[in-house]
């Protein structure tokens, strides 16, 4: 089985900017197949202001968001499975970028932090652990990427 998903991204020069001179706004939109339109920039830790607007998902955040957004599915598919009710899950994410050869930089890190609340019977915290491994087993994400995804649940 085969699944295909799409996203149209759409950038366009200002007629003022300096392209020549990387003085041009970086902000675009994502048009996602469902018809959500998301505004779109480079992150503003990698071009300056005014050229990566702080208020649009950049490229960096949508990778994290993606693979927490992922494994929070899978967990709660699984917890499900083994018949736990999960109320609430949150989750801060964090990635880590790190320099390579050449100048060139990738997120080698990225840290997932879930609170998760059960209702009724909660699993233990070796049940958890292993909600959390087989999620990242199975989650499509991570099975696509080669950053190292650890899970560490904040201390109670």
């Amino acid at each position: 089985m085969t699944h295909q998903y799409t996203v149209t991204i759409t950038w366009r020069r200002e007629p003022d900017a300096d392209f020549a001179r990387g003085r041009y706004s970086r902000a675009h939109r994502w048009r996602f197949d469902g018809g959500i339109d998301v505004p779109a920039s480079a992150s503003p830790h990698v071009v300056p202001a005014p050229y990566a607007p702080e208020a649009a998902v950049d490229p960096e955040e949508a990778y994290i968001a993606s693979i927490s957004s992922c494994h929070m599915l899978t967990f709660l598919d699984l917890a499900r499975r083994g018949g736990f009710v999960v109320d609430s899950y949150e989750d801060q994410t964090e990635g880590e970028m790190e320099k390579i050869e050449d100048h060139r930089y990738w997120v080698a890190r990225v840290i997932l932090r879930p609170r998760i609340t059960f209702a009724g019977d909660s699993p233990d915290a070796a049940q958890v652990d292993e909600l959390h491994h087989l999620a990242h087993q199975y989650c499509f994400i991570a099975n696509s990427v080669r950053t190292d995804i650890r899970v560490e649940p904040p201390a109670a």
